[in-house]
């Protein structure tokens, strides 16, 4: 059975761990229960949920049983960790509906049939606590003196705000829920972002003061881009993994976008592609890098969206942007196309509209709210004023220039919101 933790170690998943040598025992001459958190604060997960994502799904693929522990119960309360002010609480049904969307997309990485891994929600137990036995019999084996100095409270009583009661509650049950899969599962790890180090920190100590027994704890490095930036967030919002809220065409130019600096980092901790393959690609520059770009892209678009979805994306930005060969010598363990695709763009967002309505014209802001490159006329002018406006690759030097029948090229117009925004216009007779 392959050690799970240098793997983890290698690829850059794991920032701490607790009982080091233990831990590292354990996993080689044990199949592991593991289990790592989500909040049901959306009904997508977006790409800042990777690195767990991916932490569960390399524990599968060698031989371990993971467990995704919906927090149904916990996001009634909210976690206060990383927060400066309190969450918006939600209603019982709204959890229930982001609880189904979360399970989708996580089924896309990690295989749940056959019990070969589990989805549980913690408001099956919390639901049904009862406050005076949880205070003695779980509440006595916690120091307030140490709760308070944990960084996830830190933050919030240093907080204009302040931290609330009901979110001081929130390391208790988070204990509680790794004792529950302790005593059901017989679970012994639990992993979570840096920001969870005292909330795991508390669950295994909880499990050592009731159940006399050691478990584990590890924690994953926040991941930033090169340039400083939090992952998964762009000038138009969060990268979702749900195609209805980011489409894969988006979500694979998301990566295709990926720093010069950041290429072999992601492809590392968001691919399965083999790390010594990865390590090849780090001497690369100028169009093999661009290469390897391609296969982050295509590649991280096929786990979230499947392998019809990379395709479509991968034809439509060879049609928009040009095709990128990849050369068989880079990751050659990579699935995406290598020899020419016959581009489509089929992915790429696309209006069809008569002919007739160009003879005259149409001045490009309306043109450009009414394909929903800009949300309004107003917002259409400022984007064309300010130089972000594309027709063909020309830029628009007038809010109100006629578009009209002589930008039809081959039956298309293609238009360009900034850098990466596309939508093709496709003309009837």
């Amino acid at each position: 059975m392959a050690d799970l933790i240098d793997i983890l170690e290698e690829r850059g998943f794991i920032e701490k761990t607790t009982h080091d040598e233990e831990l590292k025992d354990y996993i080689r001459n044990n199949k592991v229960t593991c289990y790592i958190g989500f909040d049901p604060t959306a009904s997508s997960l977006h790409v800042g949920s990777l690195v767990p994502i991916m932490a569960l799904a390399h524990m599968q693929k060698n031989g371990h049983r993971p467990i995704a522990l919906i927090g149904g119960g916990t996001g009634l309360i909210g976690d206060p960790s990383g927060k400066t002010e309190m969450r918006k609480l939600l209603a019982s049904e709204m959890i229930e509906a982001n609880i189904n969307g979360i399970k989708e997309q996580l089924s896309r990485f990690i295989d749940f049939s056959d019990n070969k891994a589990l989805l549980v929600n913690n408001n099956d137990w919390l639901s049904g606590l009862k406050y005076i036995p949880f205070l003695r019999d779980i509440g006595r084996c916690f120091s307030v003196n140490r709760m308070i100095k944990a960084e996830s409270y830190k933050m919030r009583l240093d907080s204009e705000e302040g931290l609330s009661f009901i979110e001081f509650n929130y390391m208790l049950l988070q204990a509680y829920d790794f004792l529950e899969l302790f005593d059901k599962y017989k679970c012994r790890l639990q992993m979570g972002g840096s920001d969870q180090w005292g909330n795991i920190v508390a669950g295994i100590e909880l499990i050592r003061k009731i159940k006399k027994d050691i478990s584990f704890g590890i924690t994953f490095p926040l991941i930033k881009t090169s340039n400083g930036a939090k992952m998964g967030k762009t000038a138009k919002g969060a990268v979702w993994l749900d195609s209805s809220r980011t489409t894969p065409y988006d979500y694979y130019q998301y990566w295709i976008n990926t720093d010069d600096r950041d290429v072999a980092r992601f492809l590392a901790l968001f691919t399965f592609l083999p790390i010594d393959e990865i390590k090849d690609i780090e001497k690369l520059e100028g169009a093999d890098l661009n290469s390897a770009k391609v296969v982050l892209a295509f590649e991280t678009t096929l786990l979230a969206h499947g392998r019809d979805e990379a395709v479509k994306a991968f034809q439509a930005a060879a049609c928009v942007f040009g095709e990128r060969l990849v050369a068989k010598d880079i990751l050659t363990h990579s699935s995406v196309p290598r020899v020419n695709s016959d581009a489509e763009d089929i992915s790429v967002p696309c209006s069809y509209i008569d002919n007739s309505m160009f003879k005259l014209g149409i001045p490009a802001f309306k043109l450009f709210n009414e394909v929903k490159l800009a949300p309004s006329g107003a917002a259409a002018r400022r984007l064309i004023e300010q130089g972000g406006g594309y027709v063909n690759d020309r830029r628009i030097e007038k809010f109100d220039e006629l578009i009209t029948s002589n930008d039809i090229n081959e039956m298309e117009i293609l238009l360009r919101s900034g850098k990466k925004r596309i939508h093709k216009i496709r003309i009837k007779q």
